[in-house]
């Protein structure tokens, strides 16, 4: 009986807890981690949008200038008629997109830059809090899962690019101080770039991680290595995504090679360890579309093979491929570092049943949340290894 009565007063203990927890009394909604089941909730976040009309943010502070890219269009109609829609960017010149004062989160960034083909030339880079290092750091395009310098329609829940250069992200940027995003034009040519930057001033949760994006690329992998997508991670974390621009420089199927995630002191041998790179982007045998024999393209919320250049042939040499993989429903967890590595393996061009290792031209972005601070990105690339060489694709003679 004593037990019993012990047992009913933890239960009744527990029970009242698990309904403060719920209780609105307990404390508001912060208004972050935003969906369909909870859309309807009230918050006391603030909602802020920095663009070329509002370069601050501030509240009642938006659409007032005099000067602007759109002064001229504008001349009958006076201040408050898209004065300044849009910013030029000086060729060799930093600008600061925004910089965000407070606790919140960017929730959603619109970019839409002129000329597109140029884009590995237009370097973003985000600041957390007092960071003098950025936690990200990449070529606009690819950071937006389109490196090629071409459109290309990409629908996923994280990322979607629509006509005609319209580049988007939905990833949720926490920060807790501040938050700064600069755009570098390593171009020798002005840009012009239009842009919005939306979101939310309010408490951001203790276990709140920063987001991070890096960006390498290998012209040429040298024989029988392995193409490093991201090394020298240190901290708490989990990977949330990938995207690979990829040039094939062998005739042949070009994606059987392994992608391996190193956790936490991981050494020859990886915790896990993928079974082909078509596997790992979620699709199979090839990507070939068994009607066509060509490549087929797709755009899902969490994976695609969304650009192939050009698209009416299949495993020749100089064909180009985007790919993205969003690990939005199975990051990859880590509790000090994590390296994480993409085999380039093919299969011999004569049919023999054995592997190829290739010599591809390939490029990535890897993104992940951690704590910081985080350890220093490998330099960028200059600007020739950048640059995005004339396509240069063998047809096959009829």
């Amino acid at each position: 009986m004593r037990l019993q009565t012990v047992a009913w007063g933890v239960a009744m203990v527990l029970f009242a807890a698990s309904g403060r927890a719920q209780s609105p009394a307990a404390g508001r909604w912060n208004g972050l981690d935003v969906n369909l089941g909870n859309l309807y909730r009230l918050s006391d976040a603030q909602s802020r949008s920095i663009s070329p009309e509002n370069f601050t943010g501030e509240k009642g502070k938006a659409g007032m200038a005099e000067e602007g890219t759109g002064k001229n269009a504008a001349r009958d109609l006076g201040r408050g008629w898209k004065i300044s829609p849009s910013v030029r960017i000086k060729a060799g010149s930093t600008f600061t997109l925004g910089e965000i004062a407070g606790s919140g989160a960017i929730q959603q960034i619109w970019m839409t830059p002129a000329p597109i083909d140029r884009t590995r030339y237009y370097i973003l880079r985000f600041y957390w809090d007092d960071e003098t290092e950025p936690s990200v750091e990449t070529p606009l395009g690819d950071f937006f899962a389109c490196g090629w310098g071409s459109y290309c329609q990409i629908n996923s829940l994280a990322v979607c690019v629509n006509p005609g250069s319209a580049f988007n992200c939905y990833w949720a940027m926490p920060f807790r101080k501040k938050a700064k995003i600069t755009l570098e034009n390593r171009d020798d040519r002005d840009m012009v770039l239009y842009y919005q930057i939306n979101y939310t001033l309010t408490d951001v949760p203790a276990d709140a991680a920063y987001f991070h994006a890096q960006f390498r690329r290998v012209p040429k992998l040298p024989a029988k290595a392995v193409y490093t997508i991201l090394d020298g991670v240190r901290g708490k974390g989990h990977y949330v995504g990938t995207y690979m621009a990829w040039e094939v420089r062998s005739p042949g199927w070009w994606g059987e090679g392994e992608i391996k995630f190193f956790l936490d002191g991981d050494n020859e041998f990886p915790t896990i360890c993928g079974t082909g790179t078509e596997d790992y982007f979620c699709g199979s045998y090839n990507f070939e579309n068994r009607q066509t024999h060509c490549y087929q393209t797709f755009s899902t919320p969490y994976t695609g093979l969304a650009q192939v250049l050009p698209p009416d042939l299949i495993y020749v040499p100089g064909q180009r491929f985007g790919l993205y993989r969003w690990h939005l429903v199975d990051p990859v967890r880590f509790e000090k570092d994590l390296k994480v590595t993409l085999q380039a393996l093919g299969w011999m061009a004569d049919k023999s049943g054995r592997y190829l290792p290739l010599e591809d031209d390939i490029a990535s972005v890897a993104y992940w949340y951690q704590t910081e601070p985080h350890a220093k990105f490998p330099t960028l690339p200059p600007r020739e290894v950048l640059a995005l060489r004339v396509q240069r694709v063998e047809r096959p003679k009829p």
